[in-house]
């Protein structure tokens, strides 16, 4: 029955299926939750049933004991998921994210050229940042993609669960998955380490070990791709000094202000016609961010980027600004945008 409601999601464009015991299953189409029509609502065991289908017997025996579990699913040759399975006070739920077979390009994104120029780099610490559901990681695969497209490089990527898959074009990639190739972020960060990377792509910087050996190895020479579940530059910025002790945070600020190259802060948008589109916010870090991420200056570096658009920055705003000027968003979609950015 799962196979049924992932077809008909993928026809009808949606991006998640939801499916709660005791409820109806539900598509989310360019942002809003619908029901599937003429399904009545799952059971326990219906929902079950459904989850143990696609899941091996390791997958199983971890949901049964911690009752949630990530992982990735393909179905045929033109369907992908990423899947979280959990439990509710009603029963089992799950929540199936479609991720593209093919990896769009930046281009095929409408991305801003300084994304792109950020496969240039050659170290530092570039970060994809938003909310659940913004992007980041179709973003973070255009990237990856158009390194290994253009680049003679080693690029590793740890993830979880890995979502797109990449093939070693001009570039060899080794994509780890956290519970299946390695036991966690850290564990196979530090061994990336010592495995000759270029590029090294972290799906989520979630802890303070994750976050320091990310920072080390940006530091020491190697290009870091990261993200985090976090709204805008300086609060991007805060929440990594944050996670440290307080008498470590005046070396940290130092790190990070040596090592950030970028913060790309996204969101999507209903399109007008339907579908979504990406409004950005984007940091480039020169002298003067340097500077007032040292001196814990924070809540200035707004100001520094309305002054740095010629080098390719943007503030949210003049994104959301830029997408209604062009048409592709509707002024009541733009003004509740501009509201939630302030």
């Amino acid at each position: 029955m799962i196979e049924k409601f992932l077809t008909y999601a993928k026809k009808n464009g949606c991006s998640d299926v939801h499916i709660t015991t005791g409820s109806v299953p539900m598509l989310r189409i360019d942002g809003d939750m619908t029901p599937i029509p003429n399904v009545p609502a799952l059971t326990d065991k219906q929902v079950l049933d459904m989850i143990h289908s696609i899941m091996n017997d390791v997958q199983k025996k971890t949901y049964q004991e911690k009752w949630e579990l990530d992982f990735s699913i393909q179905v045929g040759e033109a369907l992908r998921f990423r899947v979280n399975a959990f439990r509710t006070i009603y029963g089992s739920a799950a929540v199936f994210r479609e991720i593209p077979i093919e990896i769009k390009s930046l281009a095929a994104l409408h991305a801003p050229e300084t994304i792109r120029n950020m496969a240039s780099f050659k170290k530092g610490l570039v970060l994809v940042v938003g909310p659940t559901g913004s992007g980041k990681s179709t973003t973070l695969a255009a990237l990856i993609d158009h390194i290994n497209s253009t680049y003679s490089h080693h690029i590793i990527t740890i993830e979880d669960p890995v979502e797109f898959v990449h093939k070693s074009k001009k570039s060899l990639v080794n994509q780890r998955e956290v519970g299946n190739s390695t036991m966690s972020f850290a564990n196979a960060l530090k061994s990336s380490l010592r495995e000759d990377p270029d590029v090294i792509l972290v799906g989520e910087m979630r802890d303070i070990e994750t976050i320091h050996l990310a920072l080390t190895a940006a530091e020491t020479g190697h290009l870091v791709l990261g993200t985090l579940h976090t709204s805008s530059s300086a609060q991007t910025i805060n929440r990594i000094i944050d996670v440290f002790p307080s008498e470590d945070k005046p070396v940290v600020r130092t790190i990070l202000s040596s090592s950030i190259k970028a913060i790309v802060s996204q969101r999507l948008l209903k399109k007008v016609g339907g579908g979504r589109c990406a409004a950005y916010e984007i940091m480039i870090a020169n002298s003067s961010i340097r500077n007032l991420i040292r001196e814990d200056k924070i809540p200035q570096i707004n100001s520094i980027m309305e002054l740095g658009k010629k080098s390719g920055m943007c503030l949210m705003k003049d994104s959301i600004n830029d997408l209604l000027i062009k048409g592709m968003i509707s002024p009541e979609t733009a003004e509740e945008a501009l509201a939630a950015s302030e």
